[in-house]
């Protein structure tokens, strides 16, 4: 028998120990009008432009998806693999694979609209807004292009792989590269508006909230940035090194280590509330979905983990045949999350029992994107998939 994951310990905070609902999505999260655009598309459901659907990285879809999924259509690359998470904005699919390209595709019959290449590829999740798409390379560049046309507009250089997927506040773009530096740059012109750098590696996307930005580290720590002056507010110390992108129910931040630990933290007391731990001692490289009722996550024990938001014990786990380096996405009453088995599975949101599942092969690193009743993934053989339902 596997061990269940444990919880350490349950800290109370004033204010904080009781269970909350989540404020309405719509209230949170930066309040420029490219911003809230973003934001309320990817709440209809006709979105999800950033790698984990929306500025808080909650892993909730708005778009509701079929009871039977099919596939609609498959893009194959030769000889890479598609490590990153998909964006899916007006009709497009912006998908970066490690055979240099960066495919944008419709999401209609998978038909290329356009592609660019470099020489190493995109591990990291593209972004869009205000009808530009944003996408760091494994060599260090941040690019820029028109959405619809695939016109470059600039490139930023950093000094390190980018892991990072794209993030936006007000008119602009924060982006984390391996040279452990958080840049935020101007979304029109790609000039540095600031940068933060820590003491390792930036791997995470960061996440926003009311004008702050929420950055897990290689450097086992969490940084809590002001947004609009580019400094630090406050650290919190983690157990080991992570490149889990953050995620953020109410007033919590939830997020795994590679020290076998996932934390919820009072980001505005900027203490721990609890800890649990892996009961196989292994890294959690999945990042969670969070509603106000459970926090789902992937670990490298093989297993698929519901906690309670308020504590942390177990609600439920599911074993699937391999470690879980996909992050769940939230779908109505399901729960769609990848397996390195090569598997797709679609579990019960409530009990985590399986009620779907599809063999693809390879290992499947990325997690979906859902939109417009489509789900979009791809695995690490090369071939990237649409499900949705046949008509």
């Amino acid at each position: 028998m596997h061990r269940s994951l444990l919880p350490l310990f349950f800290l109370a905070l004033v204010g904080g120990c009781a269970r909350e609902p989540s404020p309405p999505r719509e209230q949170a999260g930066a309040s420029a009008a490219n911003a809230i655009e973003v934001k309320t598309a990817a709440v209809e459901g006709r979105e999800w432009p950033v790698c984990r659907g929306d500025a808080q990285a909650t892993g909730i879809a708005h778009s509701p998806l079929p009871e039977k999924l099919e596939v609609l259509w498959k893009l194959n690359s030769q000889q890479h693999g598609f490590e990153a998470t998909v964006a899916i904005v007006d009709g497009l699919v912006f998908a970066g694979s490690l055979d240099g390209n960066l495919y944008v595709l419709s999401l209609a019959d998978g038909k290329e609209k356009w592609k660019f290449h470099t020489e190493l590829g995109f591990n990291a999740a593209p972004a869009v807004a205000g009808g530009r798409v944003f996408a760091g390379d494994a060599d260090g560049k941040v690019y820029c292009f028109d959405a619809a046309t695939g016109k470059p507009l600039w490139g930023y250089e950093t000094q390190g792989e980018i892991d990072s997927g794209p993030n936006f506040y007000k008119d602009q773009v924060l982006v984390g590269s391996q040279d452990a530096t958080l840049y935020c740059l101007d979304q029109a012109t790609g000039a540095l508006t600031w940068k933060y750098t820590i003491g390792d590696q930036v791997r995470c996307s960061p996440t926003v909230v009311e004008g702050r930005a929420f950055l897990a580290g290689c450097d086992a720590k969490l940084h809590i940035l002001d947004l609009d002056k580019g400094e630090v507010i406050t650290t919190v110390e983690i157990d080991g090194p992570t490149g889990s992108t953050p995620a953020v129910g109410g007033d919590r931040v939830f997020f795994g280590t590679e020290g076998a630990s996932f934390f919820a933290i009072d980001w505005r007391a900027a203490k721990i509330v609890w800890q649990a731990r892996s009961g196989r001692n292994m890294p959690f490289r999945s990042s969670a979905a969070v509603t106000d009722k459970a926090v789902i996550v992937g670990g490298h024990d093989k297993f698929v983990y519901a906690l309670d938001p308020a504590d942390g014990h177990e609600l439920w786990k599911f074993g699937t045949r391999a470690k879980v380096d996909s992050s769940p996405v939230l779908v109505d009453k399901r729960v769609f999350v990848g397996s390195n088995d090569g598997r797709l599975y679609a579990l019960d949101y409530a009990t985590g029992k399986k009620v779907w599942e599809y063999e693809a092969g390879g290992h499947f690193v990325a997690s979906a994107a859902v939109a417009e009743g489509r789900l979009v993934i791809g695995n690490t053989d090369g071939t990237l998939y649409c499900f949705g339902e046949k008509k």
